[in-house]
């Protein structure tokens, strides 16, 4: 098993690298139109977890794929990831002035800029799959990937989970409702790292695949069951965002649904389940394993 300390090194390191793929592929600020730039950098290159690039680098080394090849994917996910974030942290959807410790877009430049940002980010993460030249030359695994991002992402994904959340806001809904909401908005874009990774080997057998994909779907929620953990027992400070907003907002959670100690072991059952569902693979998946454990027992 990897140490913490080589553990915390490759994450730093994957950090590092998907910061550089993401510097390259933003337009510098000082192009026109230079408020639409400012706004895009503003919100992509501000301190994050680069959760979904550590997920995309963490299974190519898994596969024994080169890091390089997947610089473009990594970069394009969290560019994705970027967008949602500014749109949910619109007036119109969560309304939050606080985002990675920082403003959030509207507040730092002004909503119409932010919806544009928002816009361009989106546009730029599909130009970046069809452009980078280190990914994968081979044409039908590229477009499989552009469906993988364009269907998780979409009203099936990310954005139709973002849709039954803001519906939900102030209902009484039951623990599988909100498992699926969860599972789209946040676990959707989760399974597309895993998946596009897994979709630049030339080797990944149909089993190994699913099995990714089953960790996938289980530290997904794990994750989000996390999120909710902690917008009830941290602070501001830590979370780089307004501590207790979920509840503030009315939103269905984990924690209001079940209970505090329940949702722990919920997040400790889903983990156990992600380990699980990659058993077939030897030590070259410890990685995901202890990206799995770093899920549940984050506090932020």
């Amino acid at each position: 098993m990897v140490d913490q300390q080589i553990f915390n090194k490759l994450l730093q390191d994957y950090k590092q690298r998907v910061d550089l793929a993401l510097e390259n592929w933003l337009p510098l600020e000082t192009l026109n139109p230079v408020k639409l730039h400012q706004a895009m950098r503003y919100s992509v290159l501000g301190s994050g977890k680069r959760v979904r690039p550590v997920l995309v680098y963490a299974t190519a080394s898994t596969l024994g794929i080169p890091l390089n090849q997947v610089d473009g994917i990594a970069a394009a996910i969290e560019i994705i990831h970027a967008y949602s974030l500014i749109h949910d942290d619109l007036p119109a959807m969560d309304d939050d002035d606080l985002r990675r410790g920082r403003p959030t877009c509207h507040k730092q430049f002004d909503e119409a800029t932010a919806i544009l940002a928002g816009d361009a980010l989106q546009a730029l993460a599909f130009y970046i799959l069809t452009h980078d030249s280190e990914m994968t030359p081979d044409a039908s695994r590229r477009l499989a990937m552009i469906e993988k991002l364009a269907l998780f992402s979409g009203s099936r994904g990310m954005a139709g989970g973002q849709a039954i959340d803001l519906a939900s806001v102030g209902k009484d809904i039951n623990i599988a409702e909100l498992e699926t909401m969860h599972i789209h908005k946040t676990g959707a874009l989760i399974r597309t790292c895993i998946q596009m990774a897994a979709l630049t080997s030339n080797t990944v057998s149909d089993a190994q695949f699913e099995a990714l994909d089953c960790y996938a779907k289980k530290i997904g929620l794990s994750f989000q069951v996390q999120d909710d953990i902690l917008d009830v027992i941290s602070d501001t400070h830590t979370l780089g965002k307004p501590q207790g907003s979920d509840a503030g907002l009315d939103k269905p959670t984990f924690p209001a649904i079940i209970g505090l100690q329940a949702a722990r072991e919920k997040a400790l059952e889903l983990h156990q389940q992600a380990l699980d569902a990659i058993q077939c693979f030897g030590a070259e998946a410890d990685i995901l394993r202890l990206i799995s454990h770093w899920f549940v027992q984050r506090s932020h």
